[in-house]
Order: structure tokens, then C-alpha cells, then sequence
């Protein structure tokens, strides 16, 4: 969020924490589908449940290290722009988030095929990595791994900020969200899958979608390097 200027006053901020500590649990309402953005207040929530991916670059202080900050500021541009026009290309989206190399959605899914279509951006950004490290090649410029986690699972959404300032955001939590950060950071280097799944993700798939992953030994969550069709047929096409 963009700051504007506002001066300190500490004895605002006791009124604010008070206020915010003092509301009672049921201020957070159980609620079978996302509520739009307008409900939201600085002292309420709602729990849903969702689907959460997460995307990020392995070994990014490698590049740091091999380029300078045009060449990175290109890569990371590159990447980012194409993780979020896929992720927003999915109308059961309805939350990206950029962490530096990081990029999160959160998905609305109450359908079992719901789920199957955030996995399908799963796999849409393997490709995507593909195509992006061909025209990198190309440039001369170091190729990038990724890992991807998800998880399913019960979220809070609340407004988050500074009250009265205009500066705030929405904000998630909730295991789901942990455990998809989680699988994502094991992703492509605790295990040889570019993507990692939960136990929860893998049963709401259907059973094309099953037969595509893994189970990992002693794990309670399952893998797979998958591509989508036509994007990898491009990838065969032009960069040989």
C-alpha cells in the first residue's frame, strides 16, 4: 500500500488497539461464498473455504549474483506479469499477492471441479516457466526453477490497515495458506516435483488430474511435474 502522510499520535493508537482487541469473536461469520470487498469493515471477518497456490523462484540469489538489476528487473517482470495473468485469467480468483519473487492467489472453490481448475493454473504456470526460459535463453540470460504448493482449507478474511487513513488491505489466514507456502518452498528442491499438493487438493481432483501426481513416501501430500498440452507443444516447437 502507498503511504500518505499523517501525523503520530500514540494515544490515537491505544483507542485503535483497544477497539480492535475488545471485539467479540462472533464479529467473524461463517459464510459458504466470498463476500465482496464492500462488507468488509475493521471489525468484522468471515471465514471461508478456498483453495490457496503458491508460486515462487528457486535459488534467486543465484541470479542476483549472475546479472544485473536491468537483466533481473526483466526476469522478474517477465515472470510475475504472465503468474497473475493466468491466475487472473480464472474467474474463481479473487485474491493475487506479490512477496518479492512470491506470487499467491486464493481461489473461490466450492466445487470439486473448482479445484480442478486452480490446479490447472498449477500447471498452466509450469508451462508458462517453460516458454519464459526459452526467450531467456535466447537472451543469454540465466533460466529460472520455480515450486508450486497448494492447499485447500478454511480461511479468515478481514480488512487490515490503519483506520480512518485510507491505507489498507485485505487480508487472509488460515492453515490452508501455510501449508501452500509450505509445499511451495519443498517444491523443486526437497523433492524432484515442480509442484506439491495436500492430501485435501489431491482428493477433490478428478481422476485425470490424480493420475498426474504422486504420492510422496512417509508424506501427506503428493507430486508431479505436469504440463499443459498446447503450451508445451509451443515450447517443442520453438525452442530447440
Amino acid at each position: 500500500m502507498q503511504t500518505n502522510y499523517m501525523a503520530y499520535d500514540y494515544t490515537k493508537s491505544i483507542l485503535r488497539i483497544d477497539t480492535i482487541l475488545n471485539q467479540q469473536d462472533t464479529s467473524f461469520e461463517e459464510v459458504k461464498s466470498f463476500p465482496s470487498a464492500d462488507k468488509l469493515t475493521f471489525t468484522n471477518g468471515f471465514y471461508v473455504n478456498a483453495t490457496a497456490l503458491f508460486v515462487d523462484i528457486r535459488d534467486s540469489s543465484k541470479l542476483i549474483d549472475a546479472h544485473n538489476r536491468p537483466a533481473l528487473a526483466k526476469i522478474y517482470r517477465s515472470f510475475i506479469s504472465e503468474v497473475i495473468a493466468i491466475m487472473n485469467g480464472n474467474t474463481n480468483c479473487r485474491f493475487i499477492n506479490i512477496d518479492g519473487d512470491c506470487v499467491s492467489g486464493v481461489y473461490e472453490t466450492p466445487q470439486k471441479s473448482d479445484v480442478d481448475l486452480a490446479f490447472g493454473d498449477a500447471y498452466a504456470i509450469s508451462s508458462l516457466v517453460d516458454i519464459l526460459n526459452c526467450k531467456l535463453k535466447k537472451k543469454k540470460i540465466t533460466e529460472i526453477n520455480i515450486g508450486i504448493g497448494m492447499d485447500y482449507g478454511r480461511l479468515l478474511l478481514i480488512k487490515a490497515g490503519f483506520s480512518g487513513s485510507g491505507l489498507n488491505e485485505v487480508a487472509w489466514m488460515g492453515n490452508a495458506l501455510n501449508a501452500a507456502a509450505k509445499l511451495c518452498n519443498k517444491a523443486n528442491k526437497e523433492h524432484s516435483y515442480e509442484i506439491l499438493v495436500s492430501s485435501d487438493i489431491h482428493y477433490n481432483l478428478d481422476n485425470d488430474n490424480k493420475k498426474l501426481l504422486s504420492k510422496i513416501e512417509y508424506q501427506d501430500y503428493y507430486g508431479g511435474n505436469v504440463i499443459r498440452t498446447d503450451m508445451n507443444e509451443w515450447v517443442e516447437e520453438n525452442c530447440q
